[in-house]
């Protein structure tokens, strides 16, 4: 199978055997000979271009030394590769699909964030999203690292190549002090920073547009060159991606509409200006 045409499953697998075969200081030679595997075949296994099969699973997470609820849940994933998406829990604050969404934004062509709640991840600033996390009940060291996984992410859309991103944020989401006025300012300010750049859109939906679609929820929409396009959902405990044709359309067809409603991308930024005006006289 070719990777590019994997399911958001397979190569989410693949994604979490490449960083726990680095978590256990192999590289890929060493790790195959380990498992009895040739090399090249360990790289297509890590690249999403084999189906991974639950033995060879296995057989690798002996050799990670990966046990208990991680293990059963990579084999459960490991049995059913072809099924479009899957719903996964977390006991953690820590998403357990964390390495499968930075794989997916770093090879995504184009990325939609339609965003209700809060300002996306991809343009947060790092006080604003400590102040996030914070509030959260999310421990000091998790918050720092995750502020930093954020943060790191974020360098997609300053690569050479950077993929086409569209943010479509409710006027809820620029009201809302997350830290503060000062934390705001900065944070509206680095919207319309981003905005400026050739590969960047912002949409505001306007309270005076009334209720509109988005109010359904925030997602994610992740388009590739050449692989399935995938649907991100997070909750607070718990994550889901969808990559099934007919569960990802009406996710499109939400767009359309948003785009339809929002301020367009000039009214868009002069709004911007207006709320971080609004914080600067607080």
């Amino acid at each position: 199978m070719n990777a590019k045409h994997g399911t958001a499953r397979m190569r989410s697998l693949a994604t979490e055997l490449v960083k726990l075969r680095g978590e256990a200081g192999l590289n890929t030679r060493s790790a195959a000979k380990l498992v009895g595997m040739s090399a090249s075949t360990l790289n297509r296994l890590e690249n999403g271009g084999k189906v991974i099969e639950p033995e060879d699973v296995s057989a690798l997470l002996v050799a990670y030394g990966v046990t208990g609820p991680d293990r059963d849940r990579l084999l459960n994933l490991s049995r059913e590769p072809h099924l479009p998406g899957w719903w996964e829990t977390s006991g953690t604050p820590l998403p357990q699909q964390l390495p499968a969404l930075i794989r997916f934004e770093s090879e995504a062509t184009q990325i939609i964030h339609a965003s209700m709640l809060r300002v996306p991840g991809l343009m947060q600033t790092a006080e604003y999203a400590r102040a996030v996390m914070t509030s959260g009940d999310v421990t000091e060291p998790e918050t720092e690292t995750m502020v930093a996984t954020r943060l790191g992410r974020q360098a997609i859309l300053s690569r050479p190549k950077p993929p086409h991103y569209l943010a479509i944020i409710d006027e809820a989401v620029l009201r809302r002090p997350v830290g503060g006025p000062e934390v705001m300012v900065s944070q509206v300010r680095r919207i319309m920073d981003l905005a400026n750049r050739p590969h960047v859109e912002i949409r505001i939906l306007p309270f005076s547009a009334g209720t509109h679609t988005g109010l359904d929820g925030t997602y994610v929409i992740l388009e590739f060159f050449k692989a399935r396009t995938i649907v991100y959902l997070e909750h607070k405990r718990s994550s889901l991606f969808l990559d099934e044709a007919n569960e990802v359309a009406p996710f499109h067809e939400a767009t359309d509409t948003l785009i339809h409603t929002a301020l367009g991308p000039g009214d868009s930024l002069n709004f911007l200006g207006s709320v971080a005006d609004d914080y600067g006289k607080g």
